[in-house]
Order: C-alpha cells, then sequence, then structure tokens
C-alpha cells in the first residue's frame, strides 16, 4: 500500500542550476527564533565586532531551542525586542557589515568518538530542519531511553513545485549527505537508513545507488514523483508501511525523518567546525528575471535576495517556501532564516486569489487527504464552532498540506480553514 498524493505541475526549472553565492550585503537580521521552540539566547553586545561562524546566541537550556551564529563579518549595530516588521515580541540581532570578511579564528572541527559528542556536535552547528520544519536536529537524534530505531530516512523527495535547493544539496554535497548517514548508523545506531529521493531526481538518484552499495545498512529507497511525498508522515508510511498514531511522534514507531540538506549540514560542521551561517536557497516564480540557485548569509534581507535575481514590474506575491505549504511574506525587509529552502515571487496574473463558491460535495478533497480526513466536514463543524466534532474528525492530524484546497472545484479555503480548526482544538484546553 502507498499513500498515492495528488499530480501538480513541478515546475523544477533551477534543477541544474549550481547554487551561486550572492555578494555580502550591508545589513544582517538574525533572529533568535529560527526553529521551533524556544528562541536562542544572545551572548553579545550592540556595538561588538563579530566574525562570520561566531556564536553570538546559545541555545535555551533545558527547552527545545538552537544556537545562532554570525553569517557575516561586522558590527552588532543592535538587538531588537519587537519585530520590525509584525510588531511580535521576538528578539533579534542586526549586524552590519566589514568591508573585509573573514571567518571566525576560533572554529575548530568538534571532537566526534562518542553518541553524546555526536549530539553536542550536531547541537553547536546550529542545524535545524532545513526543509521548511525548522525543529533542532539534535532533539530529533535524541531518544528516549529504551527507544531504539528502526529507520532513520533521509528526506531527498523536495516534491513542492519550483524548489530545487535539496536537489542540489544531494548533487553537488553528495559526499557531505552520505558521509552524515554514515555518522548517524555509527552513532545513533538505527537498523536502517534509507536515502528518499522522487524519481525526477536521477543524477542524485545515480550518486547515492554508487555510494551506498558498498555500505551495510545504508540503501536508496525511489518513490514516484508525487505531492505530498515529502511529508514526514507520508513518507515515513510509503518507505516504512508504518501508520503514525494521533498524538504520537516519529520515534515513537522507530523512525526519525531528517532532510538532506540539514545533514550535509552538519556533516560539514564535524568536517570543518563552521556552523550554519548561509543556506543554499531557491530564486524563481512568474516575477523573477533571472531564476537561479544562490548560496546566501541566514538574515540577509529577501529584497536584497531579488534584486541580485531581477524582479518583474509586475510582481504581487512574495511566498516564503513553496506555494502548496509557504508562507505570503507582509514586507521585502523580512530576513531570509535558517529554514527558508525557497523565495518565490509572482506577478499579479498568477496571484489573483480565487472565486470562492458554494461546496458542491464532490468528495475530492476526502478522496485525495493524504491523512484520510474530510476537509469539507471539518469546514462545516469550523463554521459551527462545533469543538467536539472536530476533535472526532482528527482535525489535528492535518499535516496542512494544500491537497485539499488545490483540488476543490469550488475553490473553497480548506486548508487555511482546517489550520484555524486545528489551532481551535489544540487552544481548547488552555481556555
Amino acid at each position: 500500500m502507498r499513500i498515492k498524493g495528488i499530480n501538480i505541475p513541478h515546475c523544477k526549472n533551477t534543477t541544474h542550476f549550481t547554487p551561486v553565492p550572492i555578494p555580502t550585503p550591508s545589513q544582517v537580521r538574525l533572529p533568535m527564533k529560527m526553529h521551533s521552540g524556544a528562541p536562542a539566547v544572545p551572548v553579545v553586545n550592540v556595538g561588538q565586532e563579530v566574525k562570520t561562524g561566531q556564536l553570538i546566541a546559545t541555545a535555551f537550556q533545558g527547552k527545545a531551542s538552537s544556537p545562532v551564529h554570525a553569517s557575516i563579518c561586522g558590527k552588532v549595530k543592535s538587538i531588537d525586542q519587537l519585530h520590525p516588521i509584525t510588531g511580535e515580541k521576538e528578539v533579534s540581532i542586526v549586524i552590519t557589515a566589514n568591508e573585509e570578511q573573514s571567518k571566525y579564528e576560533n572554529i575548530t572541527p568538534p571532537v566526534v568518538t562518542t553518541t553524546q559528542e555526536f549530539l553536542n556536535a550536531v547541537e553547536d552547528s546550529g542545524v535545524v530542519g532545513l526543509g521548511g520544519a525548522g525543529y533542532p536536529t539534535a532533539l530529533k537524534l535524541t531518544l528516549k531511553e529504551g527507544v531504539h530505531l528502526d529507520y532513520i530516512l533521509i528526506n531527498g523527495a523536495e516534491c513542492e513545485p519550483y524548489i530545487t535547493s535539496d536537489t542540489r544539496a544531494m548533487v553537488d554535497y553528495t559526499q557531505d549527505v552520505f558521509e552524515g548517514c554514515v555518522l548517524m548508523k555509527k552513532y545513533i545506531q538505527p537498523k536502517e537508513v534509507v536515502i528518499c529521493i522522487e524519481d525526477n531526481k536521477p543524477e542524485a538518484i545515480k550518486k547515492f545507488q554508487e555510494l551506498s552499495q558498498s555500505s551495510e545498512g545504508i540503501s536508496v529507497r525511489v518513490l514516484p514523483s508525487n505531492y505530498p511525498q515529502g511529508e514526514r508522515k507520508v513518507l515515513v508510511y510509503n518507505v516504512t508501511g508504518r501508520i503514525v498514531p494521533e498524538g504520537a511522534r516519529l520515534p515513537d514507531i522507530g523512525c526519525v525523518v531528517l532532510n538532506c540538506t540539514t545533514v550535509a549540514v552538519f556533516t560539514q560542521y564535524i568536517k570543518t567546525g563552521m556552523p550554519l551561517t548561509h543556506r543554499i536557497v531557491t530564486v524563481d516564480g512568474s516575477a523573477v528575471r533571472k531564476p537561479q540557485n544562490v548560496i546566501a548569509p541566514i538574515g540577509t534581507p529577501i529584497q536584497y535576495i531579488f534584486n541580485h535575481c531581477g524582479l518583474t514590474d509586475d510582481v504581487d506575491k512574495i511566498i516564503m517556501g513553496g506555494p502548496m505549504m509557504g508562507t505570503a511574506v507582509p514586507s521585502m525587509e523580512m530576513p531570509l532564516l535558517k529554514y527558508n529552502n525557497a523565495l518565490l515571487a509572482f506577478n499579479k496574473e498568477d496571484s489573483k486569489p480565487a472565486w470562492e463558491a458554494p461546496c458542491i460535495k464532490c468528495g475530492r478533497c476526502i478522496e485525495k487527504c493524504p491523512m484520510n480526513l474530510m476537509p469539507s466536514h471539518i469546514e462545516d463543524a469550523f463554521e459551527r464552532k462545533d469543538l467536539e466534532l472536530l476533535v472526532k474528525l482528527k482535525v489535528i492530524m492535518c499535516v496542512e498540506c494544500g491537497c485539499c484546497a488545490y483540488l476543490c472545484p469550488s475553490k473553497r479555503p480548506l486548508a487555511q480553514v482546517t489550520k484555524l480548526a486545528s489551532n481551535m482544538v489544540w487552544e481548547a484546553p488552555r481556555r
């Protein structure tokens, strides 16, 4: 059995575009919360000189958190307490660039000889889920006592349209991804590490198949290219046949899923000592003049990245991430975050809001939901504020893939409504 998913246009225009570093921006803004969990804690002061790779904020001890490192060489301009765009309470460190860019002189590769030293290195690298989830990677790999993994799945599906940053990581940093698999096999000791790649990425498939031939316990699984193949629960089911129960975590069923770029980054840190400061970003969309993959310092204003690639005059909507699960941004001053794998810009024609019509009870949203939910029924229950029914409909199992809204002939905002309904259920105990 396999979750079929839906067929959507791939639009992988930048598949063969090797990532190119962009010039250093004059300023970066590094939020302390670029991950799930608690924000990092600043350890630098306003006016202090910092260099690329230097620790500027430590992980919040005792909670899910991740450290932050300077992505450019320069001076700490400010430590803001409020987000400049949204006004929310969100601490961020602003660094202005020096003319000469240099790496922090105390960077050294960590010593890794035990499982705990490996986990410490993964945490110290600052890496989080770079496919968009943003969960601190070290915590994913830290297992409760008595828990043993059967599978670590390396997610190279990259099923969203337009995005090719993971594809390029697999092709350009193949050895780093594979060495990361070897490290996890040694220190986390799953029964098997499976590199999962959709069949529309033949170059990456070939490279990993060649490397895995002589490695026991590391294999490649080629998957059909459909959506949402890369969603973690879908991936687990399609590769292992295991179902993640309501309220359960993946380790509860013997599985962990890690993004392929995430694996490359912590491997590079273990080899060189350089933490996460830059990332590959796909820049594409109908309003982008020169679609490409770039390597940009984390915290770079997205306006600066788009200026490098060029925008058409009729740009109307900017999305961080993919068109299915990404987030529309309110301002071009927003900084590039750790988990932002793509920046998409669309013109007015492609950004026109859909005309909503009443539900025609066609059942397409129910038929194709990868979690076997009933989105149209959830919409009705949400409109009636029927909390008990929403719980019975298992709304919190929604993975927010957007298949329901994409397929709906009436253009109902089913994905957005289901998200709101899920929040209602989660917040009910607090109320």
